[in-house]
């Protein structure tokens, strides 16, 4: 489960005098001149990950666990935690190991991470790992419009691109300190390959030869195209344009097989397709060109969709998994660190597949391009005759054909699986929480422990992505939303006995307690990460595992039913994601000034769970919350 628990949506800028963190954005001149070690000079500066204090995590991680555990487990943990506490013990030699190496690592948790958290996950990358985005719906209808729109996103990637081949990226910050810029560096050019056991990322951008082109794929259909004119000039919008109707003109046929709808596969069972399907050099030759390419456009057909109102969930689908074997599914390839997908009917937005970065390096580019296809084009296209792009061949023999129907068998169900219900809440944003002098991450997540409280009658283990990225290399650290603060908070809010000054006082608390935890992650000192360092050095020690983490307590503190981020943007755009266990939610939210988007994510075959039935108690929360606030006297805040 490591490996959908972290979509990290950072909060990303500069940090404003009550604690609420606004996005940065990278919209800028491009500059022409390359800062030859900027990225390395500014890497350098960066303070390293530390290893917080075994105690200070034992005392935490207690806490963590008092609003989702009963009194007789936690009783238990804390006699485990004694005994894996005392002096000379084994919990003190696991934390002497991962200070020293912490001592010889740029990021003693990094490469461990990316292993556990993506790498070694076999469930699909498709819903349980990858993110979608959906954007605001675009203004064309026809093909015409979907190249056009296609030829300009292009253009605006490869002017994103510029700014990280020059090493001109603007610095972001958080709380006044500079952040990791490295993500940066490792969405474009990459790909995950499959393998067996463990799969793998590789960067092409760090090659002797950088590759120049992208992958373009339609009806099924895989096409090269190249970026750059001979000169080293990138594409004009209008150049694109061109090129992107010959590709049309010459997929039109629509009854290929689909190849790429195997990346959809668990990743076990994609691992031996993948040895398979490249065994004939032809195969071998397109897959690799995919893999290398700088990123994808996938060109859609229009989207079926039953209803106005349900146009945004319907849309969040297409981006996660392009809704089935008969519709988009096919029309990917979901091991591409990035993919932009545009559809006929004006749908647009991306699909990531999250080894290689978080989500606001992707959110940061994807603000860049969609500004960039706002502006007109001022640079003129050069007159010189294109070469065709190059169709990727693929040989399908039996067996290779047997894996693509496997793999749209597991597509459908898992399609047919995944409830998701994109909610625009249209009543407030930012401002009331803001006007209340309250966090609105922190505001917007204790509406959330509202609204699942009042539909289970309890607290739950709860996700929320917090940046490292102050440190070198960092990724990121759970924020526990569900704390003693919230439940409560929670607890107390439908309880006729209590007043409504209490109830505010408990929803400060609360909303002070979220902040708190929030700062402590960013610092480095929350617990989560710390706890799977020291799993980890005892596996790599060939230790016996220490009881405290073979416990069902830990099991029940990892089993997060809900699993959150929040993705702010410039662009009124939403990122969404599939649910982390079985019986779960995924929650992403982009909190604008005036409006939250929100898109909530089930699973069908879970009776207990709608993803409907909870944004409608997260738009109740809200309300409730800020009528409380209303109607309690200011002299009393």
């Amino acid at each position: 489960m490591w490996g959908i628990c972290n979509r990290t949506m950072v909060k990303v800028g500069m940090a404003k005098p009550c604690g609420l963190v606004t996005p940065s954005h990278l919209v800028k001149p491009v500059s022409v001149t390359r800062v030859t070690g900027r990225y390395l000079t500014h890497q350098r500066g960066l303070p390293s990950l530390p290893v917080p204090p075994l105690h200070q995590t034992c005392e935490r991680y207690i806490t963590a666990l008092e609003p989702i555990v009963e009194v007789d487990e936690l009783k238990h943990v804390k006699e485990l935690l004694d005994e894996f506490q005392k002096p000379g013990g084994t919990g003190e030699k696991l934390q002497r190991a991962l200070e020293r190496r912490a001592g010889r690592t740029e990021n003693w948790l990094s490469d461990w991470w990316v292993q556990v958290a993506y790498l070694d996950y076999r469930l699909p990358v498709v819903v349980h790992s990858s993110p979608g985005l959906v954007l605001p719906r675009m203004n064309f209808s026809d093909k015409q419009g979907q190249i056009r729109f296609a030829a300009k996103l292009i253009a605006g990637v490869l002017d994103f691109k510029t700014m990280i081949d020059n090493e001109t990226l603007p610095v972001e910050y958080l709380g006044g300190k500079p952040l990791c810029m490295n993500q940066y560096y490792e969405v474009l050019s990459s790909c995950r390959i499959p393998g067996l056991k463990r799969d793998a990322v590789v960067n092409h951008a760090k090659g002797s030869r950088p590759p120049q082109h992208i992958t373009v794929v339609h009806n099924f259909q895989f096409f090269v195209l190249d970026g750059y004119n001979s000169d080293g000039t990138p594409l004009t919008a209008d150049q694109l344009c061109v090129q992107l109707e010959r590709i049309c003109n010459s997929s039109l046929q629509t009854n290929m097989e689909p190849v790429g709808i195997l990346t959809t596969q668990h990743r076990d069972a994609w691992g031996k397709a993948y040895l398979n399907l490249i065994k004939d050099p032809t195969n071998m030759e397109s897959v690799s060109a995919i893999q290398r390419s700088i990123f994808t456009v996938c060109l859609d057909g229009a989207m079926p969709c039953k209803s106005q109102e349900m146009y945004r969930s319907c849309a969040a689908v297409q981006m996660l998994h392009g809704g089935g074997s008969l519709l988009n599914s096919g029309n990917r390839w979901f091991d591409k660190t990035l993919q932009f997908i545009i559809g006929e009917d004006g749908t647009c937005g991306a699909n990531y597949e999250h080894a290689p970065a978080e989500g606001p390096p992707i959110v940061a580019l994807i603000d860049h391009v969609v500004e960039y296809t706002r502006k007109p084009e001022m640079v003129r296209s050069p007159m010189v005759p294109l070469p065709m792009p190059r169709r990727l061949h693929f040989n399908i023999t039996p067996e290779i054909r047997r894996n693509i129907e496997e793999a749209k068998q597991s597509m459908n169900i898992l399609a047919e699986d995944l409830d998701m219900r994109v909610m625009v809440f249209t009543h407030f944003g930012k401002n009331v929480p803001k006007a209340y002098k309250m966090s609105p991450d922190a505001f917007i997540q204790m509406a959330l422990q509202l609204a699942y409280y009042r539909t289970y009658q309890q607290c739950c283990s709860t996700y929320e992505s917090a940046s490292l990225r102050m440190f070198r290399l960092g990724r990121t650290d759970t924020i526990r939303s569900a704390s003693k603060a919230s439940a409560a908070f929670v607890k107390a809010f439908d309880d006729a006995n209590k007043q409504n000054t209490e109830k505010v006082d408990l929803m400060e608390k609360a909303v002070t307690a979220q902040r708190s935890y929030t700062n402590m992650a960013i610092s480095g000192q929350a617990i989560d990460r710390h706890l799977l360092g020291l799993k980890m050095q005892a596996a790599e020690d060939k230790v016996s595992m220490p009881p405290v983490f073979t416990d069902t307590s830990y099991a029940k503190a990892l089993h997060y039913k809900l699993s959150t981020s929040q993705v702010p943007s410039k662009t009124d755009c939403i990122m969404c994601f599939g649910p982390v266990v079985p019986n779960g939610y995924g929650v992403c939210y982009n909190p604008m000034n005036d409006h939250i988007n929100f898109a909530v994510s089930a699973f069908n075959t879970c009776k207990e769970t709608s993803a409907a039935h909870l944004a409608r108690a997260v738009e109740g929360a809200l309300l409730d919350m800020k009528t409380l606030l209303d109607q309690t006297p200011r002299a009393k805040l």
